[in-house]
């Protein structure tokens, strides 16, 4: 089984804090479908015929596409590929574009799960963001969407903004947890560099995140979605019994995936190839039936922290057996590095699978810094 990404590029408006490839205008949009389509096709061996467990439509914003924009990509994609009937096909979509309306083509076509960018139900920090949609939008369209019958839902919350207490934080989750979503992703605000929000911070136009606060509201996160029922299965996503996201699942476990569309990134376990993240120049090699990618071959030590980084920050965690393969050397390094982190229990050990325990996930990527080669 393997994953299709697909990165739509375009929006209406650039959120301040956002720093994925996108333009806010939609120019190109059919010739950039026209090169989706190419790729499809120049690509189709990728996979080296595996079955397609996921697909999953990114960006940027994926329900800009109209529905015969999504008819004519699914065409094309049961050509090239085999796709499993249970395959979990994702649409990413923000809150203003899904409209009784728009929901209703959306059902019509093979989408069966919708990952919706709320970011928080409080007007004050939608502004903040610069985001498209308002509170009222943001909790309409989660109910329109279940009326219309999309059960598979999840949404995206931000913590850690200047503007959201720890109050209003839990009274985000609480408006969440209210409509019964079996999904539920978390993600902490960064100041990426050269996006509006860094460049507000440098000018003393907006707060820096305060790490303590945002500490404080992980906790609370995990906390609360825990004594609901939901399951901590990775760093940012949390889900009900049965729930799990397969495309996310698929990529933290090592499946190998094939990425359509401009600054799309592949993996098929020895390689790592990534396009132009130029939306021209992108639809002109397409047009010209030529690749977009650049490829890099992962030595054993690239290997190992590709997997030391991923699988360490989920549920099923790094298994000591795995990392046997790559050698005595690696084996030995793993055990100098992890050591202090077993005794300080931020790393947790059972039938030689290591996990963060909940204090280590406040820690995930520093530690996952200090256990690379």
């Amino acid at each position: 089984m393997a994953g299709l990404y697909l990165h739509i590029p375009f929006c209406k408006q650039a959120c301040h804090y956002c720093n994925f490839h996108f333009s806010t205008s939609l120019k190109q949009k059919d010739g950039m479908v026209d090169a989706i389509l190419q790729e499809l096709e120049l690509q189709k061996d990728y996979l080296k015929g595996q079955t397609l467990s996921s697909i999953y439509f990114g960006g940027g914003t994926p329900s800009l596409l109209s529905k015969t924009d999504l008819d004519r990509i699914f065409e094309k994609i049961k050509i090239v590929h085999k796709v499993a009937p249970e395959a979990e096909i994702t649409l990413e979509a923000n809150p203003d574009d899904l409209t009784v309306e728009k929901l209703t083509e959306l059902k019509a076509t093979p989408i069966n799960r919708l990952s919706i960018g709320i970011q928080s139900f409080f007007e004050k920090d939608l502004t903040f963001m610069n985001r498209a949609h308002n509170a009222k939008e943001a909790q309409q369209c989660i109910e329109n969407a279940q009326k219309i019958g999309f059960n598979n839902l999840t949404i995206d919350l931000i913590y850690g903004s200047p503007t959201t207490s720890n109050e209003e934080w839990k009274q985000n989750i609480a408006t969440a947890l209210s409509f019964d979503i079996p999904h539920i992703s978390c993600y902490c605000l960064t100041v990426e560099p050269n996006t509006a929000l860094d460049h507000f911070v440098k000018k003393g136009k907006a707060e820096p995140v305060d790490e303590e606060q945002a500490a404080q509201q992980f906790e609370i996160l995990m906390t609360t979605l825990k004594s609901a029922g939901y399951e901590h299965y990775e760093i940012s996503n949390f889900a009900k019994p049965d729930w799990h996201a397969r495309h996310n699942s698929n990529y933290w476990l090592g499946t190998h995936y094939l990425g359509i569309g401009p600054s799309a990134h592949s993996f098929n376990g020895i390689s790592r190839q990534w396009n132009v993240a130029h939306n021209t120049q992108y639809i002109k090699k397409m047009t010209n039936g030529q690749t977009a990618f650049e490829v890099e071959l992962l030595t054993k030590e690239q290997q190992y922290n590709e997997y030391i980084l991923t699988a360490l920050r989920t549920k099923w965690g790094c298994d000591f057996a795995k990392i046997e393969n790559w050698g005595e050397d690696l084996v030995q390094h793993f055990q100098k590095t992890s050591t202090p982190y077993l005794a300080k229990k931020l790393i947790q050990q059972k039938n030689n699978i290591f996990t963060l325990t909940d204090q280590g996930k406040l820690l995930a990527d520093r530690i996952a810094m200090d256990l690379f080669v």
